[in-house]
């Protein structure tokens, strides 16, 4: 009987030595694969607080408020119908120009968001907006280029139809 344990205790061991190498290589890994997920859902819930505040922004008739979502910079660029409008300062000159009253404005509301996160530092969002307003109920689509600065994730470029 000793000597059949005998013959058969090497293959044992190294059949356990291969379970335990397999089960720390498994634990060793499972936190490097959720990370990834983790550090997504942060991103995603950090752009959806941006837009939460430009909507709460927009909807008391703040728009600087509103303009804290983009990129403060000379390179933001805002597309809109056939125009093309570069930097912070000019597409806050545009939306003032543009809603220029509580009427114009209306309430706000962003839907259908989809984020796609590129990396830990950009990401692109698609959605639907709509302006509810006593005169017409305007609304259409939007593509938004996010990226994370020292300040938070800001969009650095807005194609809105």
């Amino acid at each position: 009987m000793l000597s059949l344990l005998n013959g058969a205790l090497p293959a044992i061991i190294r059949r356990m030595k291969t379970i335990l190498l397999l089960a720390v290589v498994f634990l060793m890994t499972t936190p490097a694969l959720t990370q990834p997920a983790k550090q997504k859902s942060k991103i995603e819930t950090d752009i959806v607080a941006v837009m939460d505040a430009q909507v709460v922004a927009w909807n008391r008739g703040d728009i600087d408020g509103f303009m804290r979502g983009y990129w403060n910079s000379e390179k933001l660029v805002f597309v809109s119908g056939d125009g093309v409008t570069r930097g912070w300062q000019p597409t806050l000159d545009r939306y003032k120009k543009n809603y220029n009253s509580s009427a114009k404005m209306g309430t706000l509301k962003f839907g259908d968001i989809q984020i796609d996160v590129v990396s830990k530092d950009a990401a692109v969002v698609l959605g639907s907006w709509s302006l509810a307003r006593a005169s017409d109920n305007p609304k259409g689509k939007f593509t938004l280029i996010f990226r994370k600065f020292k300040d938070g994730w800001r969009i650095v470029h807005d194609h809105t139809s």
